[in-house]
């Protein structure tokens, strides 16, 4: 019968090759040197190949059956992973609370919606929120700070981590109605807005340092979220771009204008929820991310949305024909119903 390698012998074997050497994933594992070099040992002899060149370095160098098996090694320890998961999902039942990290790319009307949702069909699950921007969200995820994650993943993919697409936004460059950019005819160029402010968002992860998205300004003003970038541009301090799920009723009732830029690289924003492998949705998280999924499919193709807004403002703009209308008085609405009032 072959002897077959053992799930502590193949954790072994990834932490010497994540750590260096044999000495760093001692450590690592708070073991003896001596153990992980037995364990190791009783591996190569059990598959029988040499999984490590030892003489001559001063650092265990993988052989190239080694580095054959260490894919392997993290497929086999990482379904062990999956049904450890499983287990403990079916032992918890549903959570007594769930951590949640949200980008600030989620719109705050549909998050209040879907928690709305969620307060009745879960009244005894406390939630505990964070809002982040850029690599904040998979950075929170990652280190355990939050069971799932709602935002878009700006970073490499990363072990043990599963990001699944539920939606995707994007990213218009405005301005106020009143700021210069918005009263220049015609598409505007590179030189247009060299030396106006662009209005930045910093991420305080680190996780996209030395990366620039859509930096086209001289002048940048750096803040550090959304929502802030948001209310400077509406108040006429500068240009940038913002997406469209925060900035629809803007854009429709004219407080911000859409600039057309062909400099500025339109492109769709992808919204994951994210979570740890080990980590499983329990019921009440896995209703959340359902939840945002059923509203992200919603959010409209980027060109079509332009366009109808387009359309939408040239048939506001156009005059219309005068029509006496007469109203029955007792149809007359009360002032205090005035909000409800529907006008198409």
């Amino acid at each position: 019968m072959d002897a077959n390698p053992t799930l502590d012998q193949l954790q072994v074997f990834l932490a010497v090759v994540e750590a260096g050497s044999f000495s760093a994933a001692a450590r690592a594992l708070n073991r003896a040197q001596s153990v992980v070099s037995y364990t190791i040992a009783n591996l190569e002899a059990q598959l029988e190949v040499s999984l490590f060149e030892r003489s001559g370095a001063r650092q265990p160098r993988l052989t190239e059956a080694g580095r054959a098996m260490v894919t392997d090694a993290r497929r086999i320890l990482s379904g062990l992973q999956v049904m450890r998961a499983k287990a403990k999902s079916l032992k918890h039942g549903l959570e007594a609370e769930v951590s949640i990290a949200f980008s600030t790319m989620v719109p705050s009307g549909l998050l209040v919606s879907v928690l709305r949702r969620f307060r009745s069909e879960f009244p005894t699950v406390s939630l505990h929120l964070t809002v982040g921007e850029l690599g904040r969200v998979m950075e929170m995820v990652t280190t355990a700070q939050a069971d799932i994650g709602i935002g878009g993943a700006v970073t490499d993919r990363v072990d043990g981590v599963e990001a699944d697409r539920i939606g995707y936004t994007f990213l218009v460059p405005v301005a106020a109605a009143d700021h210069p950019l918005a009263k220049l005819a015609g598409p505007l160029s590179v030189a247009d807005v060299r030396e106006e402010v662009q209005l930045v968002v910093t991420d305080a992860s680190g996780a996209t340092k030395g990366r620039d998205f859509n930096l086209l300004s001289y002048k940048t003003w750096k803040v550090s979220d959304i929502a802030t970038k948001h209310n400077l541009i509406l108040g006429g301090l500068g240009w940038g771009g913002l997406p469209v799920s925060v900035i629809e009723k803007d854009l429709r009732e004219g407080r911000l204008v859409p600039l057309r830029l062909d400099a500025y690289e339109h492109c769709e924003y992808p919204i994951y929820a994210m979570r740890r492998t080990a980590n499983p949705p329990g019921p009440a998280a896995a209703w959340l991310i359902e939840a945002f999924r059923a509203q992200f499919v919603r959010c409209p193709d980027q060109q079509d949305f332009l366009e109808n807004l387009t359309r939408d403002q040239a048939e506001d703009a156009a005059p219309r024909p005068h029509r006496a209308v007469v109203v029955p008085r007792d149809k007359i609405h009360d002032p205090a119903d005035a909000d409800e009032l529907r006008i198409g």
